[in-house]
Formats: structure tokens, C-alpha cells, sequence
């Protein structure tokens, strides 16, 4: 089948390397260059590129064409099966052993589902939950992945299947999507779990629910738990060798170590980075069952090698210091084994999200500072609520932002930070950080307020990391505007509006208790980035003291 472009940086020149060359799938490998990923840069002052390209989702799975009862072969259902064609598993059947996916003629779309009614089953646009699965047949392994791919596997969907490990199992990679591929054409392409259960097991956990090494890739309306594990790093997904685009969107998503992360190892494929991914409406929560437990935990999301990655209107809830310092959201560029110094994060937009009940706020880093990388640039943080900051509650810090080894072009505009207790809302170290804006937030001056290496708070710091930065239209609750530039508000935190205060209270109360049955403590946090937070951070019902103080 004639492989599609995964995205804009795609394939320069096909190369035949030598007679028996053999890739990680054991057949003779066509190399397919990628681009090399520095030469795809922007001018100075650029804001970031959004993804170029979108995964190619399909619309309703056609009528069964087989149904497959407990006891069947469910690998020789899928072997059979030709493009197009939907394979229906009986509620509460159980298939037991691993499943893998190979490369067909075609791409018309192959189904595995449940075979629930549909008006039983949750529609689509839903996440399910726990309780979802006693209409969801089973697919359980014993100790290899339940789940993995041939080369150039393409066109399957998992639609309400449960997906576990037997039990007291512990499986490194439950989902296996892609394993070492050496070059862009083998790996594994437009693959979609829809409306699943996957769960690691709940005594023993698991390192990881969805190694993500594949292009054209969703995960979408699903509920991802219980991935954790002992002195090691474990997530719900986590991608490093594979092109994207990738979609997640809708899920519950659990890990001990980082609940989401692309990077963290070096990729098989040269030049490789992560790129074009959507990261919308999910959950992203750690138990606070792990807290004080044997289980590493480290963050709820980071990005070590990515680029064009845009997360919006998502609740990111509960961290603190273990195997971390306690930051929940981390930029930091990795050349993990020294093998990748192309590693880049780059084009990030981070808008619209909840962050709450962390130890710290966001860990960004410039260049790795182990091995060789490309430099951090075009950062947005725009119009998110940071809620319970706090070093008391949480331990670690309490700062909103540390920014280490120099980064350009980052921007924080508009975010409301509800921090209690900590020592700041930015700590910096290294190089001066030209095109650097932080605009029209609030905050808290806490401790320092901002305070770099070596300088005193405020515009010290400011003019020294900061040369020609735009500092202007915050609310620095408790800041003395002497130590600042002009055209900022230091009101006294005990008058830092009722509007502010409202977002705890009334239809904005806390978000873990949903208002209205049936709303998700996500939809209910959202309110607190809509409209009315956003006219809060614009000044519009600011009443914090005199005119002076208003924005």
C-alpha cells in the first residue's frame, strides 16, 4: 500500500542500504529519511505553530461482519479480516493471550468492538469509566503485550474493549504500537482506541498503558489507569519513535512516574521528533492513594522531544515531590542517551487548562543540560487557572515557573495563579531569555515574587534574564511596585477581588464535585478558563481598592 506522509516533515529520500539491512521486524528495511528537524525553524519573535496536520479518524464502524464469541480465536478473526470489515466481541468475553496487527492491502478500516447495542453502550463524544465494562469484551495477557504491531501495520480500531493484564501480571508496554523501528516506513500508522477500558493490574501495576511509537494515532474517550511502578518511570502514554500526528482527546489518563510523555528515550529513526499533537479535554490525575506509597512519582505531563503540540481544556490534578522536585508540567529538551542531539521542544501552546492541588507549576529548560540538544523555543501559556500552589499543602517550592539554560520566545499571558503559599511565581537560572512576555496575569508575590540566580527580586532579576521582556498589565497580589516596571496593580492579596474568589465558590466551586449529574469534574473545572475567568484577568471586574489599582 502506497504509505502516506505522517506530516510536513516527512520523507526527503528513500535509500536502500545495502542487501540484507535488516530492521527491527526482521524483514529487509527501506530507509526513509526524515528531514532534519533544525533546518525547520521560524524567525526571532514568532509565536508557535499550531499542528499542520490532524490524525485521520474514522467515521461509525459499518454492520458486524463476523461476531466472535468467548472461546474463539480472536487472532485468526483479525488475520482474516479485509479492510472495511467490522469484527463484533461479545460482552464479557475473554481473550486471552497477545494480539498482533499486521499490514494489509487497502486502507479502509478495520474494527474490533464490542458488540453492546449501540443505545446501551456509551455514544460517542463519552468517556466511560470502570463501570462501563461489564458491556466490554475482554482482550487479557499473561505477560507480553496484549496489543502489538507488525511493520507497517495501518487502519485498525479498538472500539469498547477492556484491555488488561492477567491477573497479578505486570507488563511493561500493554499496548505496544511500533518497537524499534529503524526507519519512518515500517512503523505502524492509523491506529484508534476508542471508548476502552485499559488498566494495568491493581495489585502489582504496570509500566506503561500505550507506547505510542506510530503516526496517525488517537486515543479518544477512554479511561487509562492504574500504570505505576517501583525506583522506575511509568506512564498511561508515552511516545518517542514515532512521527505523530497524534490525538488525545477525552480520556481519564493515570501514571505514577508521567501521566503523559513524549521523549524519554532516544529514537531508533534519525531526526525523529515527535510532532503535530492534540492534547484535549482529558483528566490527567495522579491517586492520592501514591502519595507516601512505594510508587515513583515524578509529573503529570512533560514533553522531552516534540514539536507543534498544542494541550488545551484539560484538568491536570495532584503532584508532589518524590522521584521530582514536584513541577507537574515540564518543557525540557532531552538527548536522553546522547544519541539524538536534534532533540527539540518547540511550538508549544498550553491554553485553557486547569492545574491544581501541585507542588510547582512548570519546569521549563533551555537545553538539556546532559547531553547535546536544540534550544527551547516559542513557549505560549495563555488563560489557564493554576489552583492550590502550594509548597504547605504539597510540598516542594510553590512556584509557578522555573526556567533553566536559556530559552526564546516564551509567553504567559493571561493565567490567574490561586498560589497560597511558595517562594514566587518565577525562579530563572543561566542565559538571559530574549522575546520573554509575561502580560495580564495574576499572581501572587509570595516569597520573591520573580528572582533569578545570583539577583535581587524583581526588576534586577527582570533586566538581567529578561533584556527588553514585556511586563506589563499583571496583578501582583502583596508585590511592592517599587521593586517592579511600570504599569502593573500590587494590591493587597486579603482585597484580591471577590470575582477571583468566586471561582472556588458558587457554580465555580471546587471542581472535583460536579454541579449537575452526569458532568465530569473536568467540564465543571473548565469554567474556571471561560468567559468570566477571562474578563477577571482583563480587568473587567477587578474592584481590588482604588482606580489606581485597576487594570
Amino acid at each position: 500500500m502506497p504509505r502516506k506522509l505522517l506530516n510536513a516533515a516527512a520523507v526527503l529520500l528513500a535509500v536502500v542500504i545495502g542487501p540484507g539491512l535488516c530492521s527491527c521486524y526482521g524483514r529487509t528495511a527501506t530507509v526513509t529519511e526524515l528531514a532534519d528537524p533544525t533546518l525547520d525553524d521560524r524567525p526571532p519573535g514568532s509565536p508557535p505553530e499550531l499542528p499542520r496536520a490532524l490524525v485521520d479518524l474514522p467515521g461509525p464502524p459499518p454492520a458486524a461482519v463476523r461476531i466472535v464469541s468467548s472461546g474463539s480465536d480472536l487472532q485468526r478473526a483479525i488475520d482474516d479480516a479485509k479492510p472495511g470489515d467490522t469484527i463484533a466481541l461479545q460482552p464479557g468475553a475473554v481473550f486471552k493471550g497477545s494480539l498482533t496487527l499486521g499490514e494489509k492491502v487497502g486502507d479502509g478500516w478495520i474494527t474490533i468492538k464490542t458488540n453492546a447495542p449501540d443505545g446501551v453502550f456509551p455514544a460517542a463524544g463519552t468517556r466511560v469509566t470502570p463501570s462501563d465494562a461489564v458491556l466490554m469484551p475482554v482482550i487479557e495477557s499473561d505477560g507480553d503485550s496484549a496489543i502489538r504491531t507488525k511493520a507497517a501495520a495501518h487502519h485498525y480500531r479498538f472500539l469498547g474493549v477492556e484491555i488488561r493484564p492477567a491477573s497479578g501480571v505486570f507488563i511493561t508496554n500493554l499496548i505496544l504500537l511500533g518497537d524499534g523501528a529503524r526507519s519512518a516506513d515500517v512503523l505502524p500508522h492509523h491506529i484508534v482506541f476508542e471508548r476502552c477500558y485499559i488498566h494495568s493490574d491493581p495489585r502489582v501495576g504496570g509500566r506503561r498503558g500505550i507506547a505510542l511509537n506510530s503516526g496517525d494515532t488517537a486515543v479518544i474517550d477512554s479511561y487509562v489507569s492504574g500504570f505505576r511502578e517501583e525506583r522506575q518511570d511509568s506512564q498511561a502514554i508515552c511516545g518517542w519513535n514515532g512521527t505523530g500526528p497524534f490525538a488525545i482527546i477525552n480520556n481519564y489518563l493515570e501514571g505514577a512516574g508521567e501521566n503523559v510523555m513524549f521523549g524519554g528515550a532516544d529514537p531508533a529513526i534519525v531526526n525523529l521528533v515527535p510532532s503535530d499533537i492534540v492534547i484535549r479535554g482529558n483528566y490527567i490525575a495522579k491517586p492520592l492513594t501514591w502519595r507516601g506509597s512505594q510508587w515513583a512519582v515524578k509529573n503529570l505531563f512533560e514533553l522531552k522531544n516534540a514539536r507543534r503540540v498544542l494541550v488545551e481544556n484539560n484538568v491536570f490534578e495532584y503532584n508532589w515531590p518524590d522521584a521530582q522536585n514536584g513541577y507537574s508540567i515540564l518543557f525540557t529538551p532531552r538527548n536522553q542517551d546522547g544519541d539524538s542531539p536534534w532533540s527539540m521542544v518547540r511550538d508549544i501552546t498550553f491554553r485553557n487548562n486547569v492545574v491544581r492541588h501541585v507542588s510547582s507549576g512548570i519546569n521549563l529548560l533551555g537545553t538539556d543540560d546532559q547531553h547535546p540538544s536544540q534550544q527551547t523555543k516559542r513557549i505560549l501559556i495563555s488563560n489557564n487557572v493554576f489552583d492550590d500552589v502550594s509548597e504547605v499543602n504539597w510540598g516542594g517550592l510553590g512556584n509557578l515557573i522555573q526556567i533553566f539554560n536559556g530559552a526564546v520566545d516564551i509567553t504567559i499571558d493571561h493565567n490567574t495563579i490561586l498560589q497560597e503559599h511558595g517562594s514566587g511565581f518565577i525562579q530563572v537560572e543561566g542565559p538571559p531569555i530574549p522575546g520573554f512576555a509575561f502580560t495580564s496575569n495574576i499572581v501572587r508575590q509570595n516569597t520573591y515574587g520573580v528572582i533569578g540566580q545570583n539577583r535581587a527580586p524583581g526588576s534586577d532579576s527582570l533586566n538581567f534574564f529578561f533584556p527588553r521582556a514585556k511586563f506589563t498589565g499583571n496583578v501582583i497580589a502583596d508585590g511592592d511596585s517599587a521593586r517592579y516596571p511600570g504599569g502593573n496593580n500590587f494590591p493587597a492579596s486579603g482585597d484580591l477581588c471577590r470575582e477571583v474568589a468566586s471561582l472556588r465558590q458558587g457554580k465555580n466551586a471546587d471542581a472535583r464535585v460536579p454541579r449537575e449529574a452526569g458532568e465530569t469534574p473536568e467540564q465543571r473545572a473548565v469554567e474556571l478558563v471561560g468567559p468570566g475567568a477571562q474578563a477577571v484577568r482583563d480587568g473587567k471586574h477587578l474592584h481590588c481598592g482604588d482606580e489606581r489599582q485597576q487594570k
